[in-house]
């Protein structure tokens, strides 16, 4: 339903062709919240500019109050993430953007098809931008989306994708070869440590891409971002489009069970409280225990591997080198105190019922 829309090659390509249409750039600073992936950081540090972190609240989003707090005359934009999904304080956040001429950029990565007062996330801000990354809502291994819905800027996004080029062919085939790899050697025997030793030794003799290299873990992009999204990935990413709302459907009715099933564990606090304003779609389901280090390490000794890499770091995954990407310790003191306690319960379509019980059971 969205008016003007862009395909790239990835997320990170996408904000990046936002980002030059906003011209934004060197001396300019983004406002980003803190708890996220540094796929989110490193375009704006590509375009010279720098990130600015503010806190998030009890559902893992940006603060509206901790917005105002970051804003000075060299702030241009405001990036909100709908983390896991879960919809952002958009109206309060748009309200801010208005008072102070900023522009808002929606990142959507988790929330293909989620909703805020019944209108779809990516439909609020200036543009927005999609991923479909292996580990996304829908997956084409590697792939973006920019939504556009200020009209001032769809010159700009559209000159910006038009003069990138496609990726070269071998960047196609790695991904093409992903699934393939793992549906067939990695993931049948991912409990076993010969599942996750071939994965490994695929991504280290680079038959397979790794989803952040070593050089986005210190603010630096590698050389095939930004490029134009490939016909090849193009099509995987219509077909699992088809079945959009079949994974998100289970999506959340397995979110639906572990609340259920986790109530009477005292030392397990829940994220994400029902509003009757948000719908969202549960890329993951997180809680908080302060034992999270010790629960992690009886469930993956019990064959259940929870650690996803969203956690130990404010911007992760945990090896980002967080100076490179310009956050200072104790910026974001609740983002910090969350990176420690968080552990995203799985809610991925291969998420059986009987595996939901399973996880509870050893949790």
């Amino acid at each position: 339903g969205f008016k003007n829309s862009f395909a790239f090659n990835s997320g990170r390509s996408s904000m990046i062709a936002i980002l030059d249409a906003m011209k934004i750039g060197e001396g300019d600073e983004v406002i980003v919240q803190g708890y996220t992936c540094n796929a989110a950081i490193n375009p704006i540090i590509y375009v010279e500019a720098k990130p600015v972190f503010a806190d998030i609240d009890d559902n893992l989003n940006i603060s509206p109050r901790e917005i105002e707090k970051k804003i000075t005359s060299k702030t241009k934009a405001v990036v909100i993430q709908h983390t896991f999904g879960y919809p952002a304080d958009i109206d309060e956040i748009k309200s801010i953007c208005k008072k102070h001429n900023l522009y808002l950029i929606e990142d959507c990565a988790h929330a293909l098809g989620a909703k805020y007062k019944g209108e779809f996330c990516g439909s609020f801000g200036d543009a927005s931008f999609f991923s479909f990354g292996r580990d996304k809502v829908i997956s084409s291994v590697y792939g973006g989306m920019v939504v556009v819905n200020n009209d001032s800027l769809t010159e700009g996004v559209s000159k910006f994708s038009d003069n990138l080029r496609y990726p070269g062919a071998f960047w196609v085939l790695q991904q093409l070869l992903h699934p393939v790899l793992m549906n067939a050697i990695v993931l049948p025997f991912y409990n076993y440590k010969w599942g996750r030793g071939w994965l490994a030794l695929f991504l280290n003799m680079n038959i397979l891409s790794k989803a952040v290299t070593a050089q986005e873990n210190h603010g630096q992009l590698p050389d095939y971002f930004p490029l134009k999204m490939p016909n090849a990935l193009a099509i995987i990413a219509l077909h699992q489009l088809k079945k959009l709302d079949r994974f998100n459907a289970h999506r959340k009715e397995i979110a639906r069970f572990y609340p259920k099933l986790l109530k009477k564990e005292h030392d397990i606090q829940i994220v994400f409280k029902k509003n009757e304003n948000k719908d969202p779609i549960f890329l993951k389901y997180p809680v908080l225990s302060s034992n999270s280090n010790s629960l992690l390490r009886k469930m993956r000794d019990s064959g259940i591997y929870l650690n996803d890499g969203w956690r130990d770091s404010v911007v992760v995954p945990p090896k980002t080198n967080l100076r490179s990407v310009c956050y200072t310790h104790g910026d974001c003191p609740k983002a910090e105190e969350v990176a420690k306690r968080i552990i995203c319960l799985p809610t991925h379509i291969n998420i059986s019922r009987n595996d939901v019980d399973r996880i509870i059971k050893a949790l």
